[in-house]
């Protein structure tokens, strides 16, 4: 009983591996690790689905993230959980090198909605948990 329990406060966190999907093609493009420090939760790229090129390079990007490789990119940053949204971060897509204001949240637990948005334009994604929590 224990172990449900556990489970269960486990799986109603977005802490875990994520599958992304592209949104014009619905293909999968990578494996997402969220984690939380501190009470903030933070994603990094740890895997990619059929890269284009071997190691990608974040070209896009700019400052301390530009040239930086994708595999270990940090993409998902300075989200606070405030009831059951997780908001006040940022996600970056590294194929445009763009910034977006950024939240986040569970549909069930196997789906995690996110939100990038630029003022009032946003779009949602839908990543799907991947049970196996090494991710790549």
């Amino acid at each position: 009983m224990l172990g449900a329990a556990l489970w269960a406060s486990v799986a109603a966190s977005p802490v875990g591996v994520w599958k992304t999907i592209d949104d014009e093609t619905g293909k999968p493009r990578a494996h997402v690790r969220i984690q939380e420090s501190n009470g903030t939760y933070s994603g990094r790229i740890v895997h990619l689905v059929d890269p284009d090129e071997p190691n990608p390079k974040c070209t896009q990007c700019s400052g301390a993230k530009k040239n930086a490789p994708v595999i270990g990119l940090e993409i998902l940053w300075g989200l606070e959980q405030s009831g059951n949204v997780y908001q006040g971060g940022h996600i970056l897509d590294p194929e445009n090198g763009k910034t977006y204001d950024c939240k986040i949240w569970l549909e069930d637990e196997e789906r995690l909605k996110v939100r990038g948005s630029w003022f009032v334009f946003g779009r949602n994604q839908t990543w799907h948990r991947i049970a196996d929590a090494k991710g790549g």
